[in-house]
């Protein structure tokens, strides 16, 4: 059965970092592209970052470019994203996410399909 376990959120003050991390298991992870979401309730999910099956590739929404870093060690099944220089802003759940087999990156929810619980961020001002 496939299982994406993210970790490594918590609470840290506004300019601070983290970095979340997603295990991957029960897929060829290696042969998925991945990406990362977020969401605050009552809102849409959100589109963070993505990256291709070899890391040759990544794609990053506009407000988080700059700061946040996604990557992935195919060897260890895991894809991660640094998150530097934070803002109340990013205050959210964070999913990673599995991109369907033979699509390309993008931001849309509906081209992933499996999905990790989530794991929480607080930004504090």
């Amino acid at each position: 059965q496939v299982q994406l376990v993210e970790s490594g959120g918590g609470l840290v003050q506004a300019g601070g970092s983290l970095r979340l991390s997603c295990a991957a298991s029960g897929l060829a992870f290696s042969s998925r592209a991945m990406g990362w979401f977020r969401q605050v309730p009552g809102k849409p999910r959100e589109f963070v970052a993505a990256i291709t099956r070899s890391a040759d590739s990544t794609l990053y929404a506009d407000s988080v470019k700059g700061r946040l870093t996604i990557s992935r060690d195919n060897a260890k099944n895991t894809v991660y994203l640094q998150m530097n220089n934070l803002k109340p802003e990013d205050t959210a759940v964070y999913y990673c996410a599995a991109v369907a087999p033979y699509l390309a990156l993008g931001g849309a929810a509906s081209r992933y399909d499996y999905w990790g619980q989530g794991t929480q961020v607080i930004v504090s001002s």
